[in-house]
């Protein structure tokens, strides 16, 4: 923490000042000078850092944060409590999420527990990007749920389903864990168009108000404006960003890691271009970026995370797979659920590839990047 001080003015240049200074009104007295704070001789106490975390197990321990008003006027009139906050996420969750929420919702109203109820969930299910083996799984265990405590009313089987899919996607549920390393470096990846550097925008934002202090490396060297975006999103949350005008991407990556460690930084978070996984030189370059940032400290990135766009179906499954190949994920954020997404694609990738979804996001404003809890994202999908 660095502290400025107003430096004492010499003899010389105090007299200056007075000549220089217009000649007071003869009856006007001059005011007493204020008097000095009085110097602290102990060092502001720091937070600690060992164990903090960020996610869904982290709200209670989240301090007040700044006022955001003055860096997102658009959350100017965000809600102000915890329980009005929770309200509104839900709402814009369900919202989001209504489509495949009234096709199965709707199969269980005045239905009867017969063969032609499963034959429409799983359309339903699949139509919901829910996938094959996910369908098929939630299927399974729900005629045997039905069979072994012999439901017979609608709402209960609904009730059954609700209960099997989030013991399904519980396996995705794991909050960011901060602290663990000085600083925490994080790798951002993502195919063009998924959110990735509006994401890392809210991620720092998100973990200032855990006291943590953030460095952003604009490593997207390969999209127009992509780094001035990201200086956008530095300057809203008074973050520093590190780039280059036409450099390197794993050079802005290694300098990035070794200026977090000479500042003391909490977090460096890297941004890196966006490109689909079918392009085998990127990917490539990629795992050039992960190699060195693990030069510039060992061990390092400690989270390596994908960016996915909801809206993208099955498609995010493949992508996953890709990605979990080339650079070994440690969390995935599914953007843009406020679109036409579908959302099943999460119950595929608990089955196929169970890699842990930190965040979840439905639209642009800071709030709308929260923590996934499966237990609220199963009421918005199912009711």
């Amino acid at each position: 923490m660095f502290s400025f001080f107003k430096r004492k003015k010499t003899e010389a240049e105090q007299a200056a000042v007075e000549q220089s200074a217009p000649e007071a009104a003869p009856s006007a007295a001059p005011e007493p000078a204020p008097a000095p704070a009085p110097a602290s001789s102990q060092a502001p106490e720091q937070p600690s850092l060992l164990r903090r975390w960020f996610g869904a197990n982290g709200q209670a321990e989240a301090p007040q944060a700044a006022p955001e008003a003055e860096l997102f006027p658009e959350t100017a009139e965000r809600p102000t409590t915890e329980a009005e906050r929770k309200t509104s996420w839900m709402a814009r969750l369900k919202a989001g999420l209504a489509k495949t929420s009234n096709n199965l919702s709707l199969l269980f109203v005045g239905a009867r527990i017969d063969e032609d109820l499963y034959e429409e969930l799983e359309a339903a299910l699949l139509m919901s990007d829910a996938g094959m083996d996910a369908t098929q799984y939630l299927l399974d265990n729900l005629r045997r749920k039905v069979k072994e405590d012999k439901l017979l009313d609608p709402a209960a089987v609904k009730n059954a389903l609700k209960e099997l899919m989030i013991d399904l996607l519980r396996t995705l549920e794991k909050p960011l864990e901060l602290g663990r390393h000085e600083p925490l470096v994080m790798m951002i990846a993502g195919v063009n168009g998924a959110g990735k550097t509006t994401s890392i925008g809210k991620l720092a934002r998100h973990m200032q108000t855990y006291e943590q202090s953030v460095l952003l490396a604009a490593g997207d060297t390969f999209r127009a404006a992509a780094r001035e975006q990201l200086m956008v999103w530095g300057q809203r949350n008074n973050v520093t960003v590190i780039s280059q005008a036409s450099g390197d991407p794993a050079a802005v990556a290694f300098d990035a890691v070794q200026s977090g460690k000479a500042r003391g930084m909490d977090v460096v978070m890297v941004d890196t271009a966006g490109r689909l996984p079918t392009q085998l030189h990127l990917m490539e370059e990629l795992k050039k970026i992960k190699r060195v940032i693990g030069k510039g400290m060992e061990g390092a990135p400690h989270e390596v995370l994908l960016v996915i766009d909801g809206n993208t179906g099955q498609n995010a499954l493949a992508q996953v797979k890709a990605f979990d190949d080339a650079l070994q994920l440690t969390g995935l954020i599914i953007t843009k659920l406020d679109g036409t997404a579908k959302g099943g694609v999460l119950a595929a990738i608990a089955r196929t590839r169970p890699v842990p979804v930190y965040f979840i996001g439905v639209g642009e404003k800071l709030e709308d990047l929260q923590p996934f809890k499966a237990e609220e994202f199963v009421e918005a999908l199912l009711g």
